[in-house]
């Protein structure tokens, strides 16, 4: 499926130096969790965290392709299964399109991590994104009392969280600025 949104996604070139750092922090995270990060892989989280907007899976592939290597869809799309496994990126089911976890790549051992990690030692949290509907710009936030009620009504189901995820459609703060205000009825 290719990406919904209007524009492609833009890509900084080259990886920063904190995007490096970033890389270097996933490929720990996957070390943890006896999981490989191969060059593919890496190469893949590198594009996702250096894209300016979520990127679809053809986004990407088109980005990798060069003329002596022409990878094939399934190839985009076992890393994309694999970084999903590991927590590192998070898919956008609205936009068919695929954006960084910023909370996972994280400092675990820092006081600003709140959340649970007393799963499979994996950093568990409720996705939420905020889905601009002209720009289709996203922002991942973080409510821990909305984690907190999803876990409490699984809990309480018997149901066991692997992932969640809550996408809310809407004007950013920029495109609502934009809105012609609608004149008062007399």
């Amino acid at each position: 499926m290719k990406n919904s949104s209007h524009t492609p996604p833009i890509f900084t070139d080259p990886l920063t130096p904190a995007m490096q750092h970033l890389l270097d922090r996933a490929t720990a995270v996957c070390a943890e969790h006896g999981a490989r990060m191969t060059p593919q892989r890496r190469e893949i989280l590198g594009l996702i965290l250096s894209a300016k907007t979520p990127v679809g899976a053809y986004d990407l592939l088109e980005r990798i392709k060069a003329p002596d290597r022409k990878p094939a869809p399934p190839t985009v799309y076992r890393a994309l299964d694999f970084l999903l496994e590991q927590g590192l990126i998070h898919r956008i089911e609205r936009l068919s399109a695929f954006v960084p976890c910023t909370h996972l790549l994280h400092d675990r051992q820092t006081p600003e991590c709140t959340h649970n990690h007393d799963h499979d030692s994996m950093c568990l949290h409720t996705a939420q994104f905020l889905i601009c509907r002209d720009c289709k710009s996203v922002t991942e936030i973080t409510t821990p009392k909305v984690l907190e009620s999803v876990r409490q009504a699984c809990r309480d189901e018997g149901f066991i969280v692997k992932s969640t995820s809550i996408e809310i459609e809407g004007l950013c703060a920029s495109c609502a600025s934009k809105q012609t205000p609608h004149a008062p009825h007399s």
